[in-house]
Order: structure tokens, then C-alpha cells, then sequence
């Protein structure tokens, strides 16, 4: 089963297997890093934020537990329809295209875990700065945590094999014509599967370039989540606050 590449993530994103291949991801992690951005932020108490590509949910959820009043924002229908389990009055998940603004503001818009580079259009990358920036109150933050490239090609790890709840994930990893590209294949339910993820190489100085375009400025960088230092060649995120 091919899917179609130009989106890849809105068919990739939308299966059951994508959340099987990364089931094992750090909650622990995304949590003290929660904690340490809003703290950082000096956030408002009940203050409103936006998770921008929220997936299913796991940050927002953490941040409605810590005190906000979240808003989850996915173009994936199905992870939305898993996410809205967890509403409450002041956490509530919808679909929605992060290239348009959400018609609503919020004293933080946050953007995680390399969920910014999919598109195959510059433009689209460019109108998500931009619709970001409207969907921000006077005094907001914005936050795009993104992988730091630069290291990420330099460590690439060229083919893997994971097995996770009895499906074995095929991985090969390489970097094309600016993009960092993984395709991935596996067998489930007596059914062959290929899927590939492309998303941007973006640099800081390709990050800097958009933010001049879309007129925010960029106020902070950091390299990892504990807020530390960026290192071009070191550090494994490129996390940058901006308004």
C-alpha cells in the first residue's frame, strides 16, 4: 500500500501503526519540558494556550493537568477523535490546518516535537508562521520545538529494524534535496505497508529567514529541553521562542 507523498502525514499520521511505531515515547520528558517552557514563559495563571499539531494529545493533556486552559489543534481525524476522550471544559481538541489561522487567540501557541516541514510547498511553511503570529494574543509567545538538523544528519542512523506489539518496522533514514526522509515498511494483518515521512532540513538561519518574512521576531534559542545552550553541531533540538 502506497500513500500518497505530496501529504504523506495526512494519511501516515491517521493510521494505527504510526502510533504503534512510536508508542514508546518519553512522556517523562515531554513533561518536565512542559513545565520548564511555561515556567520560562512566566505563563499567566489559567492562561490560554494553543498546541499546534498536537498529534493525540499527550502535551496538551499535561498542560490542561499543570493549570491551562488548552486548546489541541490536528489535521489528523483520528487522532483528534482519540484525543476528545480526554476533554474537559477547559481542554478541547479539533481539526485544523496549522497553514490558517485558528480564528482565535491565545497567550502561548506551541508547535513540538518536529511537527513543522512536512509540506512540499514553501509557501505553506511560511503561511504557519504567519497564521501562528495572528493566532497570538498582544502579549503571547509563540514556541517551535524543532530537531536540531544539522546533528540529525550528522548522526543519521541509516536502517533500523524495531518490532513493536508484534509488527517489525522496516526503517531507512536519508537526507534528499533538503529534506530528512524515512521510509518505513511493514507487514500487518497479512497486509504489506510503505509509508516515508519527508520533512524539511530547516536551519536557524532558514528559521530566521521565515520568521523575517512573516515580521515576528525571533527572542530566544535553546538546544534541548532543559533550556540549555544552542549548538549548531551539538545539540540534538533547536527549540526558539518568538512573537
Amino acid at each position: 500500500m502506497t500513500k500518497d507523498k505530496t501529504k504523506w502525514f495526512t494519511s501516515w499520521f491517521d493510521t494505527p501503526y504510526y502510533h504503534t511505531l512510536y508508542k514508546d515515547r518519553n512522556d517523562s520528558e515531554a513533561h518536565a519540558f512542559m513545565d520548564t517552557l511555561t515556567e520560562y514563559l512566566n505563563m499567566p495563571e489559567n492562561g490560554t494556550i494553543l498546541d499546534l499539531a498536537c498529534g493525540k494529545g499527550r502535551h496538551a493533556r499535561y498542560l490542561n493537568k499543570i493549570g491551562f486552559d488548552v486548546t489541541g489543534a490536528d489535521l489528523s481525524e483520528n487522532s483528534i477523535a482519540f484525543a476528545k476522550d480526554f476533554e474537559n471544559h477547559r481542554l478541547h481538541f479539533v481539526v485544523h490546518d496549522m497553514c490558517k489561522p485558528f480564528g482565535k487567540q491565545f497567550d502561548a501557541v506551541f508547535n513540538l516535537f518536529t511537527s513543522f516541514g512536512y509540506f512540499s510547498h514553501d509557501e505553506d511553511n511560511l503561511k504557519t508562521i504567519k497564521a501562528i503570529k495572528e493566532n497570538l494574543s498582544e502579549d503571547g509567545f509563540a514556541v517551535i520545538d524543532f530537531m536540531n538538523s544539522e546533528f540529525v544528519i550528522n548522526n543519521l542512523i541509516p536502517e533500523e529494524t524495531k518490532t513493536v506489539d508484534d509488527i517489525t518496522f522496516h526503517l531507512k533514514r536519508y537526507e534528499d534535496n533538503g529534506y530528512i526522509i524515512k521510509d518505513i515498511t511493514f507487514t500487518a494483518d497479512g497486509e504489506d505497508y510503505y509509508f516515508q515521512e519527508r520533512v524539511r532540513a530547516f536551519t536557524l538561519n532558514d528559521f530566521v529567514t521565515l520568521f523575517e518574512q512573516a515580521d515576528v521576531f525571533l527572542l530566544d534559542i535553546f538546544g534541548d529541553y532543559k533550556l540549555r545552550k544552542f549548538n549548531n553541531k551539538t545539540s540534538e533540538r533547536l527549540v526558539m521562542i518568538f512573537k
